[in-house]
């Protein structure tokens, strides 16, 4: 299975950090993201990492050329930030099967790879990482509605009343059918082509889309204190690792 990963952007909220470096190559524990997202795919079988690119794109060409550590890279340059549905639509010549799709500017230590093989076992169009927050934070992110089996009726964007308090974590894995609905989706009220609608008409047209709940934890690293927190996370799982004790978190 291929994945795709999504590293186009310029990351502005993330500023210093950004000042000389497209958002995907901004250090986290002495490494850029990047490669966090190429290790955690290749530890769940990923034979192709297909990056979509775009802000001092050229960066991340140079550092990492064609492949990262025996997985092939391939590179596709999104020429305008206008949503994650656009930005995945330009992959769409270099995925003809099954795919991960990868937001490129989160930290994992969960367990992707039951998502993959869900995907992997056949009988539903999609697959999405999940975690469970306290209500009153899940306005803050992409909401989804379940079924008592865990089969995803509702996704909603950052909704004031959130129906629940199931939030999409970043990671997901699609049919080719999502190409489609990408084509279908029309610019949101901020003029991008957004990726929680393109899921939307994908559950309007009956495809069967399955929930996983995260074991584990992740950092969607969008401001320097993300950063840190990630920092925080992974020193913590480095020194119980060798303590053998529990690491601590924040």
């Amino acid at each position: 299975m291929k994945a795709v990963i999504l590293a186009a952007g310029k990351g502005t909220r993330l500023k210093p950090l950004t000042d000389d470096k497209p958002k995907a190559l901004v250090e986290v524990a002495g490494r850029p993201l990047l490669e966090h997202v190429f290790e955690q795919l290749a530890e769940v079988g990923i034979s192709e990492f297909v990056v979509v690119v775009g802000h001092r794109r050229e960066q991340i060409t140079e550092r990492y050329g064609g492949e990262f550590e025996g997985t092939p890279i391939t590179y596709v340059h999104q020429e305008e930030q206008l949503g994650l549905a656009h930005a995945l639509l330009r992959a769409e010549p270099h995925v003809d099967d099954d795919f991960a799709l990868m937001l490129g500017d989160n930290i994992f230590r969960a367990n992707l790879g039951d998502v993959v093989e869900r995907q992997r076992r056949g009988d539903v169009d999609a697959a999405f990482l999940v975690e469970e927050v306290p209500l009153d934070e899940a306005g803050r992110y992409g909401v989804c509605r379940t079924t008592a089996d865990g089969e995803i009726v509702e996704v909603v964007e950052k909704p004031d009343d959130p129906p629940s308090n199931t939030v999409m974590t970043g990671f997901y894995t699609f049919s080719p059918a999502v190409f489609d609905a990408c084509r279908l989706v029309r610019p949101s009220d901020r003029g991008e082509y957004e990726l929680p609608d393109t899921i939307g008409l994908l559950l309007e047209s009956g495809r069967t889309i399955e929930a996983t709940l995260m074991d584990g934890w992740r950092v969607d690293v969008g401001y320097p204190e993300d950063r840190d927190r990630a920092e925080r996370r992974l020193r913590a799982e480095a020194e119980s690792a060798v303590t053998g004790g529990e690491p601590t978190t924040d």
